[in-house]
């Protein structure tokens, strides 16, 4: 069968390097794609946002089904426009309609879900540009450090963490009064700040039934000991070491089991990825967020440790068959390092020729943002490459990662050297 996954990141290199082991995958489309998937597939210079121009792509290349990598296409309702197109309906989409797509598209939908499904998370409010003087009450009644989230996708840089008060209440201000994260930010839900370590949980669900994939824990901050701003992910390592057999129960009794299950009485269209990120309090699990895709760069740690084939379960996930399939899961250790830009997640240039990547040896090379110009690979994106390899322990896959890291250069790289520190 013809698929086509929409998306340009490390997350879509890594469905697309997974979907292409399927004898049931005869030919891959990937819009737009980057150098590493136009190594693999064909990429297609079509915006993931433009549905029109996706309908008559599928229509005209007989494409049997869709795979939403980002979460941008989903919350702007591309499930429901296949599926009230009468030349579309057929036609599988991977991921949830737009209604289900707003428990990462609205912050605020996703606490209301939570509290309603009695799914354990930080205590919170929400406000807008009329309501601020009241939120900067409500800081002074919690404890610091203050957590601050843009309601809407602030393309994972709409959270702030702060320390001091005065601080807090002003960029409140600057979020709400000043649009800080535009229109992601007209409204800001504060939260009561949990203080544990985390880790994220992947389910894939047909609305039915579901799967959980295993556990991964990424690394958001550019700087070592977990300082600095957030970013997309500077590295991931699957499976999370301290989710014991115990601790995994509580998270399918307490939180994916009620998910699933406050997805069906709510009669939410829901075939796709689930991404719960949670913090472990004590030994509790808390919901800080959804997301309704895979996460990047947990994808590429998650997926290389499938050994069941994707396509025949994303056909399953379609067909709401999940429950008869059986997924197996390499033993062995994942991890991943990202590797960046200088001056990534601010100001960084693009256009850096990125060489070594022949050399990468006993490793995968998942690229992130990078393109082909005149035959050259080159930056076009904070994240540019993410190393992958698998190990006895996550602390032998690391040690290779970093091996192979060693081979790449282009100019200003960075990454993190220690990656896994605090596990």
């Amino acid at each position: 069968m013809k698929i086509l996954l929409l998306g340009s990141g490390g997350r879509e290199h890594a469905l697309a390097w997974k979907m292409l082991q399927s004898p049931l995958c005869e030919k891959l489309f990937v819009a737009p794609g980057n150098a590493g998937t136009a190594g693999i597939a064909v990429n297609v210079d079509m915006n993931p946002l433009d549905f029109e121009s996706i309908k008559s792509f599928v229509l005209q290349e007989e494409v049997k089904m869709v795979v939403v990598g980002p979460e941008d296409p989903l919350v702007k309702g591309i499930y429901d426009f296949f599926k009230k197109d009468a030349a579309l309906s057929h036609i599988p989409v991977i991921g949830p309609s737009k209604v289900g797509a707003q428990l990462e598209g609205s912050k605020e939908f996703a606490k209301q879900f939570l509290v309603k499904n009695n799914i354990p998370t930080a205590a919170y409010d929400s406000f807008t540009k009329e309501t601020v003087e009241k939120g900067c009450d409500f800081l002074a009644t919690l404890q610091p450090p203050y957590v601050l989230k843009a309601d809407g996708l602030a393309a994972g840089k709409g959270v702030l963490i702060i320390n001091d008060l005065a601080e807090a209440q002003q960029e409140l201000r600057n979020m709400l009064v000043g649009e800080k994260f535009g229109q992601a930010s007209t409204k800001v839900v504060i939260e009561e700040f949990l203080d544990g370590i985390e880790l994220s949980c992947f389910v894939l669900t047909d609305g039915k039934s579901y799967k959980l994939l295993p556990t991964a824990k990424d690394y958001k901050r550019i700087g070592e000991g977990d300082t600095g701003l957030n970013t997309g992910g500077m590295g991931a390592v699957s499976p999370v070491p301290f989710a014991d057999a115990e601790f995994m129960e509580k998270i399918e009794t307490r939180v994916v089991k009620p998910t699933i299950e406050g997805l069906k009485s709510a009669n939410i269209d829901y075939k796709g990825f689930v991404f719960i990120g949670l913090i472990k309090v004590g030994n509790d699990p808390f919901v800080i967020e959804y997301n309704v895709r895979m996460g990047d760069p947990e994808t590429e740690v998650v997926i290389p440790r499938l050994k069941s084939d994707l396509v025949e379960i994303f056909n399953a996930v379609a067909a709401q068959e999940l429950d008869k399939v059986n997924l197996e899961i390499d033993e062995r250790s994942a991890t991943t390092i990202m590797v960046v830009s200088g001056g990534y997640p601010e100001d960084y240039g693009k256009g850096m020729v990125i060489s070594g990547l022949e050399n990468v040896e006993g490793s995968i090379a998942f690229h992130a943002g990078t393109k082909l110009d005149n035959g050259n690979v080159v930056t076009s994106g904070g994240r540019v490459i993410a190393v992958t390899s698998y190990g006895s322990d996550f602390k032998e896959a690391i040690k290779k990662s970093y091996q192979n890291i060693d081979k790449l250069s282009f100019d200003k790289m960075y990454f993190r050297k220690d990656i896994g520190f605090d596990l």
